[in-house]
């Protein structure tokens, strides 16, 4: 499905039509995030109007308290196309700005909700909090709506286990190194997006294993610091391509907090494109080890071990 994305209330144009929409941050679009969007692509498809979705272009905490807002399972581009990929025909992003964040409860579900997206019905979790100092609430966006005829629907928090499924339960997972809990609460593996810069090459000059170095954008969550296997793929062909994945300092050679990924039996030039990293497993925890010699052994150990775990030959 394709999605329109408008950016700001002043781009949506005045001949949208109805919709049926939804609220929220929808940082990772987990499993949490599609059982309310399976929400709303239904009763969207039942009312024959499409499925919007409005968020935001930053944590909000950017802007509340600089500083204390945790890093982002995705980048915005990203969250737009997994939207998509939910079903969501429209997406709306509003600029996060202190201004935005003084806009009252009451003023957000008439100018956004009801009057620019002509909402027929808005479907949100049991715990959205909305407007000013977060007063809004389901109850109280149901009071608003029903003057207008326009039904709230608000959703139960899906849990796996006694524990929720949550931003910050995925990011916990992340932090912890376990990424396979990660995919199981995304629903996906966990995936980094960015552009494969130079680096020192001493993976290929001294170690004699060549890898892609990945630019990571600013304020995206990384796994704990360890070697991973998953893929790498470049977006120029589409391929996913087995690799050996390390995340962290490489504390050998005191480098800067880095991704580097060695694709199995790759070796073409990858400086410059735009590649996606997902973890698959996790292998180990960062170590220092004698020498190079021993280093580059357990390098080799770690390709060995990823190839087994995704049966690349």
């Amino acid at each position: 499905m394709t999605v329109k994305r408008y950016d700001g209330l002043a781009a949506v144009p005045e001949d949208l039509g109805p919709t049926v929409a939804t609220v929220g941050m929808f940082d990772g679009v987990h499993r949490g995030h599609r059982v309310l969007l399976d929400r709303v692509a239904a009763e969207a498809a039942a009312r024959g109007v499409p499925a919007a979705a409005v968020t935001f272009d930053r944590h909000p905490l950017t802007v509340l308290r600089p500083g204390s807002e945790p890093p982002l399972l995705t980048t915005l581009d990203r969250k737009v196309e997994l939207l998509g990929e939910a079903c969501m025909e429209i997406v709306l992003v509003l600029e996060f700005t202190r201004e935005q964040s003084e806009v009252t409860a009451e003023a957000f579900a008439a100018e956004v909700l009801f009057d620019r997206l002509a909402a027929r019905a808005v479907v949100v979790g049991e715990n959205f909090r909305f407007g000013h100092k977060a007063v809004g609430d389901p109850v109280l966006l149901a009071e608003l709506g029903r003057p207008r005829g326009v039904e709230v629907v608000a959703v139960g928090l899906h849990a796996d286990g006694d524990q929720v499924v949550s931003s910050t339960r995925v990011r916990a997972e992340l932090a912890a190194g376990d990424v396979a809990a990660a995919a199981a609460s995304l629903g996906r593996p966990y995936a980094v997006e960015g552009e494969v810069v130079v680096g020192d090459r001493r993976g290929r000059t001294l170690l004699g294993v060549p890898t892609a170095n990945l630019e990571v954008p600013p304020g995206i969550a990384l796994p704990a610091d360890g070697v991973y296997a998953g893929h790498l793929t470049d977006q120029a062909d589409g391929v996913a391509r087995p690799a050996a994945i390390s995340v962290g300092t490489n504390p050998q050679f005191g480098t800067d907090r880095r991704v580097e990924a060695h694709v199995l039996d790759f070796d073409s030039d990858l400086y410059g494109h735009r590649v996606s990293v997902d973890f698959h497993h996790h292998l180990r925890d960062q170590a220092t080890f004698p020498g190079v010699d021993e280093l580059a052994a357990q390098i080799r150990a770690d390709i060995d071990q990823a190839r087994r775990l995704l049966g690349a030959g």
